[in-house]
């Protein structure tokens, strides 16, 4: 059984992914900001220790980092599963400034911070594995979703790096890539375009197109379940594949269209599917 600390524990995927891993008996850090869900998590499985952590917080990380190797008598997790994030959506003419620094702050730097911390001692060991929790926006860029998106795009070139850095000190880099999801993630999101539509009256017309869109696409979203079900073979599998959307139709082909045609079709492409003009 391996030891696994899994970031943004708390709620949708990675809470699902927590119990999951620690359900089939692996020793599992599930890391997090909301101590009330931790406290609720705590009692779920003797051998899953919730951990407190704020990405955003060098402080914070170093000291969960210095928690979990205590707890493993000085050696490294086997698995650190990078999976803490949230969105910030909105016209790129409106987002502030502050919001675009805590998109950022979060989802990269945080994922980086992380990553450093339980690194150096996963690569003396020269064993283990880290997960990066992308998504299929990490590949393609839906309008209004900038701030979340290039965030993922980030996270893949960060990954594709990591892998050929660490391949030679025997670590393995992952990409579990998910497409919409039923969690509170796009309840979230669904909150913010309400918001745009009042605050950024120039682009409502388009911003009530994309309500639209994106309320259909989340009603047919995997389960988080079935999302956590991919992390886990991640973790565990001895020769796992380096990148993995989920589910694996349509997203896969939205990445495809993306890359394979030119850009003016694959524009035509993403207005098709989302209605707007």
């Amino acid at each position: 059984m391996a030891t696994i600390v899994i970031t943004g524990a708390t709620a949708g995927i990675g809470r699902a992914s927590a119990i999951l891993l620690a359900s089939k008996g692996h020793r599992v850090f599930a890391a997090g900001r909301d101590q009330e869900a931790l406290d609720a998590l705590d009692s779920s499985f003797e051998n899953l220790t919730p951990v407190q952590l704020d990405v955003t917080d060098p402080e914070s990380v170093t000291s969960a980092a210095t928690f979990v190797m205590d707890q493993l008598e000085g050696r490294p997790p086997d698995v650190l599963v990078n999976n803490a994030g949230f969105a910030v959506m909105g016209p790129i003419e409106a987002v502030a400034d502050e919001d675009w620094v805590r998109q950022y702050e979060t989802n990269v730097i945080g994922l980086v911070r992380v990553t450093r911390a339980f690194l150096p001692a996963m690569r003396e060991r020269r064993q283990g594995r880290i997960v990066n929790v992308s998504s299929v926006a990490g590949r393609v860029t839906l309008p209004f979703f900038a701030p979340y998106n290039s965030t993922k795009h980030a996270i893949e070139s960060i990954s594709d790096s990591l892998r050929h850095e660490l391949r030679p000190h025997g670590l393995t880099v992952v990409v579990v890539a998910p497409g919409a999801v039923k969690t509170r993630f796009g309840n979230l999101e669904q909150e913010q375009i309400k918001h745009w539509i009042d605050e950024a009256p120039a682009y409502a017309g388009q911003l009530r197109t994309l309500q639209r869109f994106h309320e259909e696409l989340h009603a047919k979203g995997a389960d988080p379940v079935s999302v956590a079900g991919v992390v886990v073979d991640a973790c565990e599998n001895s020769n796992p594949t380096p990148r993995r959307v989920v589910p694996f139709m349509p997203g896969s082909l939205f990445i495809a269209i993306k890359a394979l045609l030119p850009t003016r079709l694959s524009d035509w492409f993403v207005q098709r599917i989302t209605g707007l003009p």
